[in-house]
This record gives C-alpha cells, structure tokens and sequence, in this order.
C-alpha cells in the first residue's frame, strides 16, 4: 500500500494529530484518573483547538502535578496565581478554578465509594457506543453534561462532553473511511 493511511478529516492537518489520531483518539479509557485528566484538558481546549491542548499537554500534566486529583484539590490561591504565570498552560482562572474544583468532585465522589471510571461508563452501560462521526453534540452528551454540572464540574457543556467522549472511546466517532473505523 503506497501514501498515507485514511483517516478521520480532522487529523490529517498536523503530524501531532494524526499520531494522537492513530493511538488515543477513540480508544477506550478505564482509568478513572486518566478519564478525569481528559475531562479537564477538554475544558481548557474550550474556545481553542484541540491541537493547542495537545501540544502543551506535558506542561499541563507538570503544572497540574500528573493530574493527580489528591494533588491538584490541596491548590491553594498561590498555585493559581502560578498556573496563571505558566506560559506552558492555558492560562485562565476559571479553568484552572474549574480544574482545582473538579479535583475535589472526584475525590468526593471516591470517597462516597462512587469510582469515577464506572460512573463515566455508567452513560453506555460500560461499553463504547457508535457514533455519526459528525455530530458536535448529541442527546448522550447533553444527559452527561447536564449530570456533570449537577456535582458542580465546570465547562462541561454538551459539546465538551462529546469531545471527551469521544476521545476516551465512550463514543467511536471513526468516520467509515478511516483507518481506525470498526464495522458493527
């Protein structure tokens, strides 16, 4: 086979996304703090291209201590004001706010005995549901999103909610065509 592999319209503009593309994008996810790790990045692309996130991905995860949600809860005013001073990251308060405060759901929610990987999957009964690879919400995201806001996570709307979905393998959005498409 001669050229370059098929794949989704998005991930063909960039090397870094086509890489992401070709290994993570779609894959699912059981690890609840990489989930929620996900979560927050796909809040901070919010108003940006997924391909910003991306390539400050590894300042984010040493600004944010490797997402570790015992970690980033304890922040206190002094870490926003130097998450703030980060040019690696995104620099917005409310997101780093939102980010902070998402931190401290998780670990409610943990140790109300609720393990947030579970509760992600809980949307598809725990498998990966298919997708129209075009839509930029659907009724699934808008149930999450809605549920999301109500234990207070922040830019968690139904867009970003679908991202995310997408990107941990709750929703295959592989269009037909592409490499990474799976038939059924």
């Amino acid at each position: 086979m001669t050229g370059s592999p098929t794949r989704c319209p998005w991930a063909a503009s960039d090397p870094l996304l086509a890489h992401y593309h070709d290994t993570e994008w779609g894959v699912p996810v059981r690890d609840p703090r990489m989930l929620w790790e996900t979560l927050m990045l796909e809040g901070f692309q919010a108003g940006l291209s997924w391909l910003v996130i991306l390539r400050k991905r590894e300042a984010f995860r040493a600004a944010f201590a490797g997402f570790d949600p015992l970690r980033v809860a304890a922040f206190t005013e002094a870490d926003i004001v130097r998450l703030l001073a980060d040019p690696g990251i995104v620099r917005s308060r409310a997101k780093i706010a939102a980010t902070i405060a998402g931190a401290r759901i998780y670990l409610r929610m943990r140790d109300a005995g609720e393990d947030f990987a579970d509760y992600c999957w809980s949307f598809t009964g725990g498998q990966p549901v298919r997708g129209d690879g075009v839509a930029a919400s659907t009724p699934l995201s808008e149930r999450a999103s809605k549920d999301l806001k109500r234990r207070g996570f922040k830019f968690v709307g139904p867009t970003i909610v679908h991202a995310w979905m997408q990107a941990v393998g709750i929703v295959d959005d592989h269009v037909p065509g592409c490499v990474r498409h799976r038939a059924g």
